[in-house]
């Protein structure tokens, strides 16, 4: 990714919205971790956390991180909302940047 900033990444899945949930079953959709705090390097991949509004299976789920990866040219780490802990949860939570 030419380092777009939290804004651009945003917007990006805001106008792919209807795409994300017809194609995936998207519900929510939010950037977390160093590219949510403005302090992503060029090593640094894009953690997006995701809600659906149906069951997703393993390829499916593969098949959205793999789409998101190719959209924004570089590794996605995709987390659901479903799989967060507790302590980690409550700060990805506090600085997710929902689309």
């Amino acid at each position: 990714m030419k380092q777009k900033n939290i804004t651009a990444i945003l917007e990006m899945l805001r106008e792919r919205r209807e795409l994300l949930r017809t194609e995936f079953g998207v519900e929510e959709i939010g950037v977390f971790g160093s590219y949510a705090r403005n302090d992503a390097s060029e090593g640094s991949d894009l953690d997006v956390l995701v809600s659906f509004n149906r069951p997703v299976g393993f390829f499916q789920f593969l098949k959205l991180e793999e789409t998101l990866s190719g959209w924004f040219g570089v590794k996605v780490d995709l987390v659901t909302k479903a799989a967060l802990k507790p302590y980690i949860g409550k700060r990805i939570l506090n600085e997710v940047e929902m689309a």
